[in-house]
């Protein structure tokens, strides 16, 4: 596909890979004590460590990002478990079709369940065939390549099903709801 097919409206390419986000960069100095939390509209609470999720199924994608501050950046190489084969371990409770992804210091995206369970949607913890560095959401972040990448919530420690949709950090403060890059939904209206 050409560059201009792959380019979503707004939106300039590069080669570098920006660092953003609101608030500061976790530091860990083990992860004895961390772990992910799966609640809400769940049959079931569940907790894995990072041990746990990185002996799962893994899978590498090769994906286009875009950021809502208009630069995007092709073929990104990320690598850990598919959203949706994370779903083996976890049973949402009739009609909890929307998620919240909690973060570190209160960051949360919301994001519908059908979203979620796409082939390159991913929990990941290796980017460019290296470990995520902190400022890049390490030790786990999630990646849903299809919307602005401030979806793809960095430093993922829960992951809440609802009933209901309920707007996340960005969102409250004014962000498209859905965020789909190529109808350039990057604000509320």
């Amino acid at each position: 596909m050409s560059e201009k097919g792959r380019l979503p409206p707004g939106q300039v390419l590069t080669q570098r890979f920006p660092v953003l986000h609101y608030g500061p960069v976790p530091r860990y100095e083990s992860l004895e004590d961390w772990d992910l939390r799966i609640f809400g509209a769940v049959k079931e609470e569940v907790r894995f460590t990072y041990e746990q999720l990185t002996q799962m199924p893994t899978t590498r994608i090769v994906a286009d990002i875009h950021c809502v501050t208009r630069w995007s950046k092709f073929d990104t190489v990320w690598e850990g478990v598919r959203f949706r084969d994370l779903m083996a371990y976890v049973e949402p409770l009739p009609g909890a079709e929307y998620v919240m992804i909690h973060a570190e210091y209160g960051f949360t995206t919301n994001l519908p369940l059908s979203r979620l369970l796409a082939n390159n949607v991913l929990l990941a913890w290796k980017y460019d065939d290296k470990p995520l560095t902190p400022e890049h959401g390490w030790p786990l972040r999630l990646v849903v390549p299809d919307l602005y990448f401030w979806k793809s919530a960095k430093w993922v420690r829960g992951i809440e099903f609802m009933f209901e949709d309920r707007p996340g950090f960005w969102e409250q403060a004014g962000y498209h709801n859905e965020g789909d890059p190529w109808k350039e939904q990057r604000y509320a209206e």
